[in-house]
């Protein structure tokens, strides 16, 4: 009688400039790794063109664990196209997604993995139930943002929402489907559906180093993650040009009918110069808003690698 194979979980880890907490990581993850028993596991380390030593660091893991595998970018390419990069190379049946910085804490994959292997989910993934530590004006415009892609996309995406995640390989051969060059992965995650078990935990604050994502980064990446997603907005347009135009016609009736009743006196300069601004200013928005999807659909076209490999390690040449 053969010994059941066992079943191969990939851990996917995107790095960029995490030399100062990446040794207390990986202690802390392979702890959380060792409680999930009967399994093997493979660490992805995904270095997003790091510029300080976070590469050599990676390597040192690769010579003291055979189980540690990385893939180095020419550049950096963004988190988005880490995430791409480890999830094409993974061979497991299960695939985890976890950020480097301790804020996706490690404990919470036994469980993680018990939702998927043994209560018939197809993913698990965290989600924080309050953001402690973070600044309010922060917190607030991430709501906010959670709040329109539910409205504007009719997918659930969950508030305080994660990428860390564990999936099954049905799941994730099913992401791997979505071929974009603009990619917004949250969304990704809720729209090939499936059902998912939402872990939640308290918020945890950066273990080390400071936060690549500033206030405007992620008003950038909440942008583009809209329109990426979702054509509400260009719908949004068409309908406030109609208003618009329904005003203007209202302001015409309403002109000529006071030139017949009471002539047209000179009057109503400041008012007048007041709505072209105003009128201006949506015209440039709506304009700003066409400009968005063209240059997505641009950057779809030429279609370019979603990234470009420096190097990787050997185990990592044998997987491609």
């Amino acid at each position: 009688m053969t010994e059941n194979k066992k079943e191969l979980i990939s851990i996917i880890i995107p790095c960029y400039n995490e030399e100062d907490g990446l040794d207390n990581f990986f202690i802390e993850l392979q702890k959380a790794t060792e409680q999930i028993a009967n399994t093997e596991k493979e660490f992805w380390f995904i270095d997003d063109g790091s510029i300080d030593k976070t590469l050599q660091i990676i390597k040192e893991f690769v010579e003291k664990d055979k189980r540690v595998r990385y893939i180095s970018f020419s550049r950096n390419f963004g988190k988005e196209a880490a995430i791409q990069a480890g999830m094409e190379h993974a061979k497991g049946n299960y695939v985890v997604i976890i950020d480097a910085d301790l804020q996706d804490p490690p404990e919470l994959l036994p469980d993680m993995y018990r939702e998927v292997k043994e209560n018939g989910y197809d993913s698990a993934a965290a989600r924080r139930v309050n953001r402690k530590g973070e600044p309010r004006i922060r917190s607030f415009f991430s709501c906010l943002f959670y709040k329109i892609m539910r409205k504007m996309t009719g997918v659930e995406i969950a508030d305080g929402a994660r990428d860390y995640r564990l999936m099954n390989r049905k799941f994730t051969d099913a992401v791997l489907r979505l071929s974009e060059y603009n990619r917004f992965s949250k969304g990704l995650f809720a729209w090939v559906g499936f059902r998912t078990k939402w872990v939640e935990y308290e918020n945890v604050t950066r273990a080390a180093g400071e936060s690549k994502w500033t206030f405007f980064a992620l008003l950038k990446y909440a942008i583009s993650g809209i329109v990426t997603f979702t054509t509400v907005p260009l719908v949004i347009s068409s309908f406030m040009g109609i208003i618009f135009c329904a005003v203007a016609f209202l302001a015409v009736v309403f002109i000529i009918v006071r030139k017949c009743l009471f002539g047209d006196p000179v009057a109503g300069w400041a008012s007048l110069a007041c709505i072209m601004t105003f009128l201006s200013g949506i015209q440039f928005l709506v304009m700003g808003i066409f400009g968005q999807y063209l240059a997505k659909m641009y950057l779809e076209i030429k279609a370019r690698p979603l990234y470009l490999v420096r190097e990787m390690s050997a185990d990592s040449k044998l997987c491609e």
